[in-house]
């Protein structure tokens, strides 16, 4: 997780000083004194461009003196100069090293233009001054200090650095918010929580302290996360930071229709942000809007074309929409990206498997399992690759494994069980059968499947009670009611074995007929888009004599009798087909 760091900017400290200037008694260097005096005073008014002129002029007319180039290098730094500001403070610092109101500006300086290696030595060359008087540095001073190190990538001695600037100043919200994301950036996350807990209670207005409290209590899978997040958001509408941050962690804690709403604020906000686009389309390809995500994630791949998860989360979007050829070439690019990431490579043979290069597939799933020997999902996804070429003497070790690395898993024993069928195992088949239904009671298949098992062992019993539970999770389907019959026959209930036969012929002519009238209604749409409305309506009409009861051909039959203006007649069909379908118009 990471915390954006602090956007104020530092408030760069201008000191006057005595007249040094006035060493000669020359008209230049009085008027040089003279325009100082009035640049100081300019600055405590905080009237910067007088203060700008004034300390030019000083630095023309005493080119030597430090004191001229140190002001308006401070100036010109407040007014966010920071090139011409850091020359300035520079040439202090070499007519003068030990002037410590150019150190402390021009270390300021550097922080802030992104160059905290060179901030850190004139933080550390203050530090020593000030212990040497037996004083501390300001906690201003002290949290620009901290902020440098952390810059510099040492986060440790940012931490100590911090912690004495809210010693310093113990009820400053937001010190000890930047104290908790130096805690945060090192994944310590109870002190983090801790000062970031303080400061809301120190102020609860303060929103970036919300959004850190509610991602810590999220990297702690502690309960508010997403309230805290929420808070921030509630308080900062308008900060594109808080308003992206709190959309991903409500996507991240499950509410992925609760946060489009949020990210779709948040690209609003920034519409030129690549990170808010592309967190908005992983939400959307979860929640099915999988077109918008890919129109949103080729808008992220074109601006960023070596962002390898855009590239895969694309390619697996096309995949859904049933594109997996266009989808192939963006995962193979994202994979030329990352070519260690085993989750780039098993999406990739998904999108193989779409297009049946079931070879490629498999390939590509043997590469995931070298970058990842015990995740049980390759091993699953390679046998059921092994499994679709009828290979099952490869596809059973890999669901083996499968099953061993995820007990939990009913998928790999329910496959397992269908191989060793295939195969003739049946033993074996009823045990990963069994095994797959204990942890999965929920499979018609499946117990339809133990049910034919049992009855080549000749277990009747117990294929007669999985066929029954097939039958209650499936009653529309005619072969479990069959399987029973046989069984029962092999059990001497003759009666019983009748009774399913009967159930089983009349699902299967029930649908048949349903099959005749969808190709009767299907010739009939045809008809009256063709404008024939008399042949159209005889279709229609032999389509409820098959199936009285398909609602389209009653909503169609409508659509042709009101063409005829028999609109009675239409109004009629529409009731009924109301009635079998309270959802139909």
């Amino acid at each position: 997780m990471r915390f954006p760091l602090p956007r104020e900017l530092p408030i760069l400290v201008v000191f006057t000083c005595a007249a040094a200037l006035a060493q000669q008694p020359s008209a230049n260097l009085r008027q040089a004194d003279a325009d100082y005096r009035e640049g100081v005073e300019a600055l405590s008014h905080n009237d910067l461009k007088t203060a700008q002129t004034k300390f030019e002029a000083v630095i023309r007319l005493a080119p030597a003196a430090e004191q001229g180039h140190s002001a308006l290098g401070a100036v010109l730094v407040r007014e966010g100069h920071l090139a011409a500001g850091t020359r300035e403070l520079e040439k202090a610092l070499t007519l003068k090293s030990s002037d410590g109101d150019a150190q402390l500006n021009l270390a300021m300086a550097y922080a802030q233009s992104g160059t905290p290696s060179k901030a850190i030595p004139l933080f550390q060359k203050l530090d020593a001054t000030a212990q040497s008087s037996q004083r501390s540095l300001s906690s201003a001073v002290l949290a620009a200090y901290a902020r440098a190190l952390a810059q510099n990538g040492e986060t440790r001695r940012a931490v100590a650095e911090m912690k004495e600037a809210v010693a310093h100043d113990s009820r400053n919200a937001e010190l000890r918010d930047e104290l908790g994301t130096l805690y945060a950036m090192e994944r310590d996350w109870a002190p983090a929580e801790q000062q970031f807990s303080e400061a809301v209670h120190l102020n609860d207005a303060l929103a970036m302290a919300h959004l850190h409290l509610g991602l810590v209590l999220g990297a702690e899978q502690k309960p508010g996360a997403t309230e805290e997040c929420q808070k921030a958001y509630a308080l900062a509408p308008n900060d594109s930071v808080v308003v992206l941050s709190t959309g991903k962690a409500v996507a991240e804690a499950g509410h992925d229709f609760e946060a489009i709403p949020v990210l779709e604020h948040a690209v609003g906000l920034e519409p030129k942000s690549t990170e808010a686009k592309y967190q908005l389309a992983l939400v959307l390809q979860r929640v099915d809007r999988v077109q918008e995500a890919i129109d949103l994630l080729k808008k992220v791949v074109d601006v960023e074309p070596k962002n390898a998860g855009a590239l895969t989360n694309l390619g697996m979007a096309l995949a859904q929409m049933h594109k997996a050829a266009d989808g192939i070439t963006y995962l193979k690019r994202g994979i030329a990206i990352v070519p260690d990431d085993p989750t780039a490579h098993q999406d990739l043979a998904a999108a193989y498997i779409q297009v049946n290069q079931i070879d490629d597939a498999i390939g590509e799933l043997k590469t995931a399992i070298k970058l990842a020997p015990n995740l049980p999902q390759l091993h699953y996804d390679l046998g059921t690759a092994y499994k679709l070429q009828d290979d099952a003497t490869d596809a059973i070790p890999e669901l083996e494994t499968a099953a061993r690395l995820n007990p939990a898993g009913y998928e790999p024993h329910y496959v397992l069980g269908l191989l060793y069928m295939q195969v003739g195992r049946y033993p074996e088949a009823a045990k990963e059968l069994e095994s797959s239904l204990k942890l999965h009671p929920q499979n018609g298949d499946g117990w339809a499947t133990l049910g034919s098992v049992y009855n080549k062992l000749d277990r009747l019993p117990e294929a007669a009670s999985a066929l029954r539970k097939a039958i209650e999770q499936m009653p529309g389907q005619s072969d479990s009611h069959l399987l029973l019959a046989s069984v029962l026959v092999k059990q001497n209930d003759t009666a019983g074995a009748a009774a399913e036969r009967k159930v089983a012929a009349d699902l299967m002519r029930k649908h048949m007929n349903l099959q005749r009238a969808e190709v009767a209604t299907n010739s009939g749409k045809s008809l009256l888009a063709s404008g024939k409305i008399d042949d159209a309506i005889i279709q229609f009409r032999d389509a409820l004599s098959f199936d009285p009861s398909y609602t389209e051909a009653h909503l169609k039959l409508a659509d042709a009798l009101e063409k005829q203006g028999k609109t009675v007649e239409a109004a009629a069909e529409r009731v009924q087909a109301k009635k079998l379908s309270p959802a139909s118009e």
